[in-house]
């Protein structure tokens, strides 16, 4: 199918990835060719923004940190239900911090043009809302939603608000989704009939097992308001400090990662989805009273679109992986497969000769030609890398979110994008905890 080639020329975010090929060949190794990606320009930060962090853990302080490093923004607000997270918000950002547990508080300044939403999945939702319904442009961390009934809210209040919304799932900016997408929109490995991704971990950080601080308890952390919207339980300082482990507040696995693989493969392809999902997994190791498995399998089945041919994806996740973590998307076609990181792309191809028409084969033995005279070859192995110097996947993300909010133009990954990554995410959990096949519509995005 050529639909996929033909739909590529649109616009991919802040900047495209550009590149040189520089030809390698290693003695003994089969031919290659090594390409530097970078980005071909920014775009001018003309305009202040102020933004304020609706949830100070691990990552909304990354991302915190991360969109300062940008140009005329500023940080004015941040919301936290723990006062260590505020104090140390302080102590990073500075003394002039408007500091509350309240986050309606923030919505109400009028000094605020953006907030960063790092709480816990189950928040995402109402705080992103109640955000564009203020008037303020919304970065929210991935999963977009906690359930797969939150996201059409979720869609109608942003078409209604007419703000800027991106979910972050950072690896879309990147330069090896951009190249990736390109690459196979040129036909480069052919047409795509399999996909697999994998994320691997071994070290109790990486299993949730985040730090509770020793002062952890109803006196410092506003417990009733965090339950305020699901069920109502006496103070634990492991939901609150390792939620991600509990499926009141978090999305598991799939939510916390496969959403990463699938907002890749999304974007990458052009897909809208799978329509049939499936999972399997256990609780293999990290037995400490989490509800989620450590260990978690996907299925997942795309069916034939304007977009791609049909295909089927694997997914895997390992939170005990004795090779010590890995992460890679592999996307493979009709003449070859893509290896995509966010800083590199390998192709690598299966055609050996130029030629085995028959017809051909004939001619040259009536000629009088060497049958077996070798050919000139290609490389069978490209490796796309960024150049020294880039800035990352991340910083990039943030980005195309201040681009869009300063020229008025769309994010890489909106509500709609990001829900379409989310929905196969969160029901690969409800398989896995039903027990059974789920189908699901991806152009309507619902249920079946």
């Amino acid at each position: 199918m050529d639909n996929n080639r033909r739909k590529f020329l649109k616009k991919m975010g802040m900047a495209g990835a550009a590149s040189a090929m520089v030809p390698v060949a290693f003695a003994g190794e089969e031919p290659k060719a090594i390409s530097q990606m970078k980005r071909n320009f920014e775009s001018p930060a003309d305009k202040e923004l102020n933004i304020a962090l609706i949830g100070a853990g691990i990552m909304g302080s990354q991302d915190m940190n991360t969109a300062l490093q940008h140009d005329n923004v500023s940080i004015v607000a941040v919301c936290d239900l723990y006062d260590g997270r505020l104090d140390s918000a302080k102590e990073k950002w500075g003394q002039h911090l408007f500091l509350t547990k309240d986050y309606k508080e923030i919505l109400k300044r009028k000094d605020i043009d953006a907030v960063l939403i790092g709480t816990p999945d189950h928040w995402h939702k109402q705080i992103s809302i109640d955000a564009m319904n203020a008037g303020k442009h919304v970065y929210c961390e991935k999963p977009m939603v906690h359930s797969v009934d939150e996201g059409k809210d979720v869609i109608d209040a942003w078409k209604k608000s007419g703000k800027v919304m991106m979910v972050g799932s950072q690896g879309i900016s990147s330069l090896g989704n951009e190249k990736a997408k390109e690459l196979l929109a040129e036909g480069a490995i052919g047409d795509i009939n399999y996909a697999e991704g994998f994320w691997a971990r071994h070290s109790p950080e990486g299993a949730w097992q985040y730090n509770v601080p020793e002062d952890g308890n109803t006196k410092t952390v506003d417990w009733e308001r965090y339950i305020s919207n699901t069920t109502d339980r006496p103070f634990d300082p492991l939901r609150f400090f390792r939620w991600r482990n509990y499926l009141d507040y978090g999305t598991g696995m799939s939510g916390d990662l496969f959403v990463h693989l699938f907002t890749s493969l999304h974007f990458i392809t052009n897909s809208l989805g799978p329509d049939k999902v499936s999972a399997m997994g256990g609780l293999r190791y990290w037995k400490d009273g989490r509800e989620v498995p450590d260990v978690l399998l996907g299925m997942f089945q795309y069916p034939d679109s304007q977009q791609h041919p049909g295909f089927n994806l694997s997914l895997r996740c390992n939170f005990v992986d004795g090779t010590s973590g890995s992460t890679y998307l592999k996307i493979v076609g009709s003449k070859g497969s893509m290896d995509v990181k966010w800083d590199e792309v390998v192709v690598k191809t299966n055609q050996k000769v130029s030629s085995n028409d028959p017809f051909m084969e004939a001619q040259a033995k009536m000629r009088g030609d060497a049958p077996d005279r070798k050919k000139i070859l290609p490389p069978n192995e490209m490796v796309y890398k960024v150049e020294p110097g880039y800035k990352g996947a991340h910083y990039d993300h943030f980005g195309n979110f201040f681009r869009a909010i300063r020229e008025n133009v769309e994010v890489v990954e909106n509500p709609i994008f990001a829900f379409r990554a989310a929905a196969p995410a969160l029901l690969c959990n409800d398989s896995y905890f039903q027990d059974k096949f789920i189908k699901w519509d991806p152009v309507n995005m619902k249920l079946v």
